[in-house]
């Protein structure tokens, strides 16, 4: 065994750098942070204006002991430093024709209502519910966070796979169980949280309703934006270096191997090993040098299927609105026809989907008093749609603030006291994701696991990926589990 690799150099500080960053720096490594904006966080970024606080990114948080891993990697509690509180309900679930669904982790409680909705498919769902722990078991329990580095990784799991009908889609897995098209839709929205569509991401993602069952929902009391700030001091307080506003120009390698990074100012830093949390795509594309890359050319991630963009509408109110929940799901009549337009047909539809967060039903503090924080997500083609998102997003917004107003928001734009949009054109160009994709890679079958750009690079040796675009994918579970199996790859590397 060589000398172990002592400077590590981490390409970007969302949750996945954050957390890698932690766990190498608490083994002894030498960890420097570059990050190209003004503050940490990448996707997890916070937005401050008028009093009102805005989590840019994740705001879903599950499987909290992830979290908790990560302060116990470097010696501490999540609890000295951040209050993480269960949600009740997980989300409500409003459709075009005025009723709603509510769930949360009571067994008991979910199935009165599953029964109330639609009474003939209380059996149906407690089928699926145990088909999904099934593949809760073995795709998250025992493969999130493992590298899938050869073939032979995937070989070994394909029975299961085969077992677990890994080749169905989300939809198609719900639809076997439940009859009621609404809940159809109600348990299979899930992997638009992550970036996929449900009529084609792989049935494996069906996990999700299982790991919510099993550890709740969950909110950071002040924001994701308290968990990026207190990863950032435990991560300082081990000594780590982070340097802000230095984006990185390019990886310097010798001989088919990382050896460090050269910032945009023109310097080097030199390095055993590279991290890049980072876009995969863009990585590849832009700080690898093509001379450096057999596989992951720009000719093959030209091919490759990218996740769907953001339209995001950041929004605060000078009244309150305590009839809407923590998180709301406000879901199109033509479910189906949406989806295709945003994936498969690339253009705005005449409807649109809406995850609605208002912290500030937790938390009022997000806030001044008296008044709610919000933002809208809506689903939206990536960048390869060539829509004109200066000349678009006006009237979208128009579009969008005029919905809720109509159907969830009375007299919102009128109590409007700051507003802030965040387009497909913004993740292209402030985020650096490919195509402004939102999550990257799509969770399809054929880009997962070991299909999916692995942790460990398979172009240039000490550089490795964490984050939405590696192995397991996005949402914050899979990040964390990413910065899980970088820091197991360079254990004794």
């Amino acid at each position: 065994m060589g000398e172990p690799l002592k400077r590590i150099v981490v390409i970007g500080s969302g949750l996945g750098g954050l957390a890698a960053a932690i766990r190498l720096q608490a083994r002894g490594r030498q960890v420097t942070l570059l990050e190209a904006r003004d503050r940490i966080g990448g996707r997890a970024y916070v937005y401050a204006q008028d009093g009102f606080r805005f989590d840019a990114g994740p705001t879903v948080i599950t499987a909290p002991f992830l979290i908790d891993e990560v302060f116990e990697a470097a010696g501490r509690r999540t609890s000295d430093y951040v209050k993480i509180v269960p949600l009740d309900p997980f989300y409500r679930i409003e459709f075009h024709d005025g009723r709603r669904f509510e769930y949360n982790g009571d067994e008991a409680e979910t199935e009165r209502r599953v029964a109330e909705f639609a009474p003939n498919d209380l059996d149906g769902y407690r089928r699926m519910l145990k088909q999904a722990r099934a593949i809760f078991e073995k795709g998250f329990v025992e493969l999130s966070a493992r590298p899938f580095l050869r073939i032979s990784d995937m070989l070994r799991i394909v029975p299961d796979l085969a077992r677990l009908k890994s080749h169905w889609t989300v939809y198609q897995f719900v639809a076997r169980h439940i009859k009621d098209p609404m809940l159809r839709r109600v348990f299979s929205f899930h992997p638009l949280l992550v970036g996929g569509n449900p009529f084609q991401t792989t049935s494996i993602y069906a996990l999700i309703h299982y790991l919510e069952r099993r550890w709740g929902v969950h909110y950071v009391m002040g924001g994701t934006g308290a968990l990026v700030a207190a990863l950032g001091r435990v991560f300082e307080e081990l000594g780590g270096h982070i340097c802000l506003n230095t984006p990185v120009r390019r990886i310097t390698t010798e001989n088919g191997r990382a050896t460090g990074v050269e910032t945009a100012r023109g310097r080097l830093i030199a390095a055993d090993a590279v991290v890049s949390n980072a876009d995969v795509a863009n990585t590849y594309r832009k700080l690898v040098p093509a001379a450096d890359r057999r596989k992951y050319t720009d000719r093959r991630l030209a091919r490759m299927r990218y996740s769907m963009s953001l339209f995001v509408i950041y929004f605060g109110t000078k009244r309150r609105y305590p009839q809407v929940r923590h998180h709301t799901i406000l879901l199109s009549e033509h479910y189906k026809e949406l989806l295709w337009d945003i994936f498969t047909g690339k253009r705005l539809s005449g409807e649109f989907s809406i995850y609605l967060h208002r912290p500030t039903a937790t938390d009022p503090a997000m806030a001044p008093e008296g008044c709610d924080c919000f933002y809208a997500l809506v689903p939206a083609p990536h960048q390869g749609s060539g829509i004109d998102w200066k000349t678009e997003a006006g009237p979208f917004r128009d579009r969008v603030m005029e919905y809720l107003e109509r159907r969830y928001l009375p007299g919102l734009r009128e109590s409007l006291a700051t507003e802030r949009v965040f387009t497909p054109l913004d993740f292209e160009t402030t985020l650096d994701s490919y195509l402004g994709s939102a999550f990257s890679f799509e969770p399809i079958f054929t880009q997962s696991a070991w299909f999916r750009p692995h942790n460990e690079s398979e172009d240039l040796r000490n550089l490795y990926f964490v984050g939405a675009g590696t192995h397991p994918g996005a949402g914050a579970p899979g990040v964390l589990c990413s910065a899980k199996i970088v820091e197991e790859l360079l254990k004794f590397a």
